[in-house]
């Protein structure tokens, strides 16, 4: 199995499913070609189908395992191979977007909440 597909060739393909993929789900492209591509999407099959990383590795893999495999199974294999290989280096690629430091609440007594405090601790019967 896989005798026709070298090493090289296997890198070339996974290359080139994660290269469609980012392109078509995550960049603008030039004179935002790509951002009009997705809003045209709009929110059926198509749109889902853009706004998902992992989705649209599985149909851009698809003609690229085709082209690259012999069998129904290599071209099987190849298909959730490269779609796999394309999220993993998406992870391995992909920075987090820097979110802002957690709230930090400090809360200081009201003035008069102090003061019945100050009363409470001078008063001599209370002690």
């Amino acid at each position: 199995m896989f005798q026709s597909l070298s090493f090289t060739a296997l890198v070339i393909a996974l290359l080139v499913v994660w290269r469609i993929t980012h392109l078509l789900w995550g960049e603008d492209g030039p004179a935002n070609v790509l951002v009009r591509l997705r809003s045209l999407a709009g929110h059926g099959f198509a749109g889902s189908l853009l706004d998902c990383f992992y989705c649209l590795s599985l149909w851009v893999a698809a003609p690229v395992a085709w082209a690259f495999g012999v069998t129904w199974v290599e071209r099987g294999l190849l298909w959730i191979g490269l779609s796999g290989g394309a999220i993993l280096l998406e992870r391995a690629t992909n920075r987090p977007s820097a979110s802002p430091p957690p709230a930090i609440w400090h809360e200081e007594p009201a003035p008069e909440t102090q003061k019945q405090e100050d009363e409470k601790h001078n008063h001599v019967m209370l002690r």
